[in-house]
């Protein structure tokens, strides 16, 4: 059988994010622009307008990020980026956190700045002007859809981030990767943050070049891992990983389960409390099914492996995100 093809875009959060854990899978891969020739079997067969799709060997095109990482932890164990029982749970929410919250951080970095809107609308549109004017025509509308309207929630966005950046400049002084000495499904969403937008539109890159450790790592170091290292054992953290935890907290339980709320009910948005400010928020499928996810593997987790997850998502003050599995009376 022949490799695997990443079939995404450069500026892509999600195609970056899988682009960096087939290189720590160490298989062999291409990374291929989602041409316009290609388009409409691409989104056939996987059933999905968005990237990244990856082809497999097997002729299979599947999308969706978490699921292909735990399809390609199978297939290679030893550098697998999801550990087993209860520390796959920290990763899976860590993870999360990244996919469903930072992004929209990501989005507004990128469509709220004039120089990076410029940068990144041509650059996704191979230099037409005309595209790239009907691309940044869907840049406000994505803000706006995921909470940053408002210049409150742009300040604050920021600063979140930069929190995030000082939490891993002083995590990567003492591990090699974000949760230990070997890297998780974590390391590869932050590095396709990095990658796809935070190190490539004009204005974050500017902040980000304060960051010396932080560019090296994520232009070099991250990819030349060997499959050794390893995690602190649960229930211990990495104090980037304890970091987060304690920011998800604050911001993505609330988002999340609202989101949750409004699909039950049959809602197009819903408002919640964020960072002091009620923000208004585009209902959306996708968050939900990926809640979702951890869900499932709490529950295919062994007995003995729930008892010891289960006290510490309380003690972290997480269980709220999880009523099917800590509130009987939740709706389902």
């Amino acid at each position: 059988m022949s490799g695997y093809t990443i079939f995404g875009g450069e500026l892509s959060y999600f195609s970056r994010k899988l682009e960096a854990a087939m290189i720590f899978y160490g298989l062999d891969f291409a990374f291929v622009p989602k041409s316009p020739d290609r388009a409409q079997e691409i989104e056939m067969r996987a059933g999905t307008h968005q990237v990244p799709v990856l082809l497999t060997p097997e002729n299979w095109m599947i999308a969706d990020t978490t699921p292909l990482l735990q399809l390609l932890d199978s297939r290679v164990p030893r550098r697998a980026l999801f550990p087993t029982g209860p520390l796959g749970v920290i990763v899976h929410l860590i993870e999360e956190y990244f996919d469903e919250w930072i992004a929209r951080t990501m989005v507004h970095y990128r469509w709220h700045y004039e120089e990076s809107a410029a940068f990144a609308s041509l650059r996704m549109a191979g230099g037409n002007a005309e595209a790239a004017a009907r691309v940044r025509d869907w840049g406000p509308r994505a803000c706006r859809a995921t909470g940053t309207a408002s210049t409150h929630q742009q300040q604050m966005a920021e600063a979140e981030y930069q929190r995030i950046l000082d939490a891993m400049d002083r995590q990567l002084r003492t591990t090699r990767y974000l949760m230990g000495d070997r890297p998780t499904a974590v390391d590869c969403i932050v590095l396709g943050g990095i990658r796809a937008h935070t190190n490539m539109d004009p204005t974050p890159k500017r902040l980000l070049a304060g960051y010396p450790a932080i560019v090296n790592w994520a232009d070099s170091t991250a990819d030349g891992w060997s499959g050794d290292g390893s995690l602190a054992a649960f229930p211990e953290l990495s104090n980037f990983a304890q970091f987060i935890v304690d920011e998800m907290r604050e911001t993505y339980v609330s988002f999340a389960l609202g989101n949750r709320n409004a699909l039950l009910s049959g809602a197009k948005a819903f408002h919640v409390d964020t960072y002091g400010e009620e923000v208004s928020y585009l209902c959306r499928p996708y968050p939900e099914r990926s809640r979702q996810m951890i869900v499932s593997r709490i529950r295919s987790m062994t007995d003995d492996e729930q008892q010891r997850v289960g006290p510490w998502l309380e003690a972290q003050k997480l269980s709220a995100l999880l009523p099917e599995l800590f509130d009987p009376a939740a709706p389902r």
